[in-house]
C-alpha cells in the first residue's frame, strides 16, 4: 500500500502566525491555517487540522461501510457520512485533544435489514483504519436507514 504526504509552511507564532497544509500525493490542493480561526466558530475559508481529520474519517468510514454492507449482502444505492471533530481543553496534559468526533450516516440500502445494516455501521465505526487510530477519542455513531 502506498503512503500518502501532506505538507505545511508555517510563519510566525501560534496567535500571529499562518501557514499553508498542501496536499502533496494528490495535488489536490493548498489550504490556509492559522490559529485563531481554528479556535473561532466561524473558519472564513480557513480550514483546520480539526476539519481535516473530519474529511479524512468520513471518507475512510464510507468506504469501510461500504465493504461491509457487500460483505453482508446489501448493496449501497448512497451513503451521506458526515464527522463532526470537536477540539477542546485538555485538563490532564495542558494545551489542546480532540474531545470526541461524532459520525453521521445515512444511506440508502438494498438487501438489509435495519438491524443488519447497523450491525455493519458498527463494524465499520471499530474497523476503519482512522478510526483505529483515533482510537483514543471517543467516537458516536449515528447511523439510520432512509428511503
Amino acid at each position: 500500500m502506498p503512503t500518502r504526504s501532506a505538507r505545511t509552511a508555517w510563519n510566525g507564532g501560534l496567535q500571529d502566525g499562518s501557514g499553508q497544509v498542501e496536499l502533496s500525493s494528490s495535488g489536490a490542493g493548498t489550504f490556509d491555517v492559522n490559529f485563531p480561526k481554528r479556535a473561532a466558530d466561524d473558519a472564513d475559508g480557513t480550514t483546520s487540522p480539526e476539519e481535516l481529520v473530519a474529511a479524512a474519517h468520513s471518507a475512510c468510514y464510507a468506504m469501510s461501510l461500504s465493504n461491509l454492507v457487500t460483505e453482508a449482502g446489501g448493496t449501497v444505492q448512497a451513503l451521506d457520512v458526515k464527522a463532526d471533530v470537536t477540539l477542546g481543553a485538555d485538563q490532564e496534559a495542558g494545551g489542546f485533544k480532540l474531545t470526541g468526533i461524532v459520525l453521521t450516516v445515512r444511506a440508502e440500502v438494498d438487501g438489509l435489514d435495519d438491524a443488519a445494516f447497523k450491525d455493519a455501521a458498527d463494524k465499520a465505526k471499530a474497523g476503519c483504519p482512522i478510526s483505529k487510530a483515533l482510537a483514543a477519542v471517543p467516537i458516536t455513531l449515528d447511523a439510520a436507514l432512509e428511503g
